[in-house]
């Protein structure tokens, strides 16, 4: 374990020279604040004024399987078993994906957006991230949540709990079916973040994501890395309202593509945006119809 590490601050220091490989300084201070607000349910506060605290062999512990996991590669966030995403703190952890700041982006700009938000759907929902965050700032509004991984639906759950926010989660593949006997209204908003990284990036990828992150919900073959969007676009325009409208996030290289499946589809009103990394990331387009 710790060899002559007893306050938290000698701790800091420990973790500051075993994983100096791995994250800055700053970084390193960061995660074991992070790790002792969430283990010892305490406050930054507590965490600046508890510096030279003792600890027992139990907190000892573990912050020592803590390092072990980061020093393996495992993302911070799960170690934690929890994150924040557009104000909400979720559990999170190797049963869906980590959320993003650029889908935290994605969400402010559904809820900035003039339109009605009435009934909304989340397709390949993961943690449950978008739909809850939508509901927590639409109290009004029905909001629903389809995934199709069995995990990822226990974790929506929970999450549902923990935040005491009512979706409506619905277990659905959307390349085979975007309809529900559950979902028996047209929606005014479906927004999703698929599966969009082709198999062949996976040489390019850190550890942390490609050992910990579920393979099903980033990866797509080759030869089809559209596949999510062009099947949730074109049958998206039987499940929307007149004038609905369909948000992605998308991967940054494949925005001309995505809105070429929106225009081919007759979607009007069709906007690519770019996150605050200056990076294409979202698309919207509007659906015109005439169903009732």
């Amino acid at each position: 374990m710790f060899v002559n590490m007893n306050t938290l601050s000698e701790i800091r220091g420990y973790f500051s020279r075993e994983l100096s490989d791995k994250f800055t300084d700053r970084e390193l201070k960061t995660i074991v604040k992070f790790l002792y607000r969430t283990g010892f349910s305490a406050s930054d506060s507590d965490f600046l004024l508890d510096q030279e605290k003792r600890m027992s062999e139990s907190d000892l512990l573990f912050f020592h399987k803590a390092l072990k996991r980061l020093k393996e590669d495992e993302p911070l966030q799960y170690v934690l078993g929890e994150t924040e995403f557009y104000g909400l703190d979720l559990k999170i952890d190797h049963r869906a994906l980590i959320p993003r700041p650029e889908t935290e982006e994605l969400v402010d700009w559904i809820l900035k957006s003039d339109h009605r938000k009435e009934h909304v759907a989340d397709f390949c929902a993961g943690s449950g991230c978008i739909a809850l965050a939508l509901k927590a700032n639409l109290k009004e509004s029905t909001i629903f949540a389809f995934e199709f991984s069995d995990e990822a639906i226990s974790l929506i759950e929970e999450n549902k709990q923990r935040l005491n926010l009512k979706i409506e989660v619905i277990e659905s593949d959307v390349l085979k079916d975007l309809y529900s006997p559950m979902l028996n209204v047209k929606l005014d908003v479906i927004v999703s973040n698929p599966p969009y990284i082709p198999n062949k990036d996976k040489s390019a990828m850190s550890p942390n994501v490609l050992n910990y992150e579920p393979a099903m919900a980033l990866f797509v073959e080759d030869e089809d890395p559209l596949i999510f969007y062009r099947e949730i676009i074109e049958r998206s325009k039987t499940v929307l309202k007149n004038n609905g409208w369909l948000y992605f996030e998308i991967h940054e290289n494949l925005g001309e593509e995505v809105m070429d499946l929106f225009k081919m589809n007759e979607f009007v009103n069709i906007e690519l945006r770019k996150d605050l990394q200056g990076k294409d990331r979202m698309v919207r387009g509007q659906v015109v119809t005439f169903h009732s």
